[in-house]
C-alpha cells in the first residue's frame, strides 16, 4: 500500500518510524481498513532497516475507540494467514475472521524484530487496548484512561487478553466485571504504563526515548525483545490469549442464539396480533 486512508507514515530522524492512527473523526475506532493498512505499516518499518524503533500513536482527541462496531464495511483484505473460511456460515465464518483480524494480527504485531512504543492520550476503549498493549512500552499522558465494556456485549473481554499480564489479576477481574476506567497513574502505579507525562509534552518524550532506543545496537534490541516474548511465553501467555479468544467465540455464539431466540419471538407475537388471535 502507498496511499493510506486511515494511518499516517512517518520517517523520523534517528532511526525511528511513527505510525499514527488517523481516523479522528470516529475517534480512531479501527475498522477493518485501518487494520490491514496498520499492518501494512507496521511491516514497512519493519522491513526497513533504517528503521530502529517504532512509535503507534493516534490522532485527535483519542488514542482509540476500539472497534469499528457500525458493521464491517466491505473491504478486499490480503489475508495474513494461512486459514480461510470467512464466509462460512455460522460460528465457523465468525471465528475464522476475527482469528485472522484481531488474534493473529496482533500476535504479529507484538513479534514484530524492532521495539515498538504506544503514545497514548485521551480514552483508550476496549479494541483500542489490544493496539496498545502488543507494543514494548506504554507512554501515557496524564489525562489518559483505559476501559474494556466488552462484558456488555456478552463476552469476556477482547480479543487479546492481556488484563492479568497487563494489571496482575484482581485488577483485571476488577476492571472486567465492573467496566470502570483506570487512569493513567493507577495503569502506571500497577506497571502497565512506563511513564505518565503532561499532554502538551507526550509526544517530545516519547520520540526522546524513542531516540534513546535508537542508539543501542539494533541486533540486542532484537534478542533481547525475543527474550522477553519468550519469558511470557514460558509463563503461558500465548495458550492463554487463545484459550480466551476460544471463549470469546463461545459468548458471541450465545448472544448470537439468544438475539436469534428473541426476534423469532418478536415476530410470533407480531403474527398473532395482526391474526387477531
Amino acid at each position: 500500500m502507498s496511499d493510506y486512508q486511515t494511518v499516517r507514515y512517518e520517517s523520523l530522524a534517528g532511526g525511528v518510524a511513527r505510525v499514527t492512527l488517523n481516523r479522528p473523526e470516529t475517534r480512531n475506532a479501527q475498522n477493518m481498513r485501518m487494520t490491514y493498512e496498520l499492518n501494512d505499516a507496521l511491516t514497512r518499518a519493519s522491513y526497513d532497516d533504517d528503521v530502529k524503533v517504532i512509535i503507534l500513536a493516534g490522532e485527535g482527541p483519542h488514542f482509540s475507540s476500539g472497534h469499528d462496531v457500525r458493521g464491517r464495511e466491505p473491504y478486499e483484505m490480503k489475508p495474513i494467514g494461512i486459514a480461510g473460511g470467512f464466509k462460512k456460515p455460522g460460528a465457523e465464518g465468525h471465528l475464522a475472521l476475527e482469528e485472522e483480524i484481531y488474534l493473529n494480527m496482533c500476535r504479529r504485531w507484538q513479534q514484530l524484530p524492532k521495539p515498538t512504543i504506544a503514545q497514548v492520550h485521551g480514552k483508550t476503549i476496549a479494541g483500542g487496548l489490544m493496539l496498545m498493549w502488543v507494543c514494548d512500552l506504554i507512554i501515557a499522558s496524564e489525562d489518559a484512561t483505559f476501559i474494556d465494556i466488552t462484558l456488555d456485549f456478552g463476552v469476556n473481554g477482547v480479543e487479546w487478553f492481556g488484563h492479568p499480564w497487563e494489571f496482575g489479576i484482581r485488577k483485571a477481574k476488577e476492571m472486567l466485571y465492573t467496566g470502570d476506567p483506570v487512569t493513567a497513574q493507577e495503569a502506571y502505579n500497577l506497571g502497565m504504563v512506563n511513564h505518565v507525562v503532561a499532554r502538551e509534552g507526550l509526544a517530545d518524550f516519547t520520540l526522546g526515548i524513542a531516540n534513546k532506543i535508537a542508539k543501542r545496537p539494533s541486533f540486542s534490541l532484537k534478542l533481547a525483545k525475543m527474550s522477553c516474548n519468550q519469558a511470557l511465553d514460558a509463563q503461558g501467555f500465548w495458550t492463554a490469549q487463545q484459550a480466551a479468544f476460544n471463549l470469546q467465540h463461545v459468548g458471541h455464539s450465545h448472544s448470537r442464539e439468544r438475539y436469534l431466540a428473541g426476534k423469532i419471538e418478536e415476530m410470533k407475537a407480531e403474527s398473532t396480533t395482526k391474526s387477531g388471535k
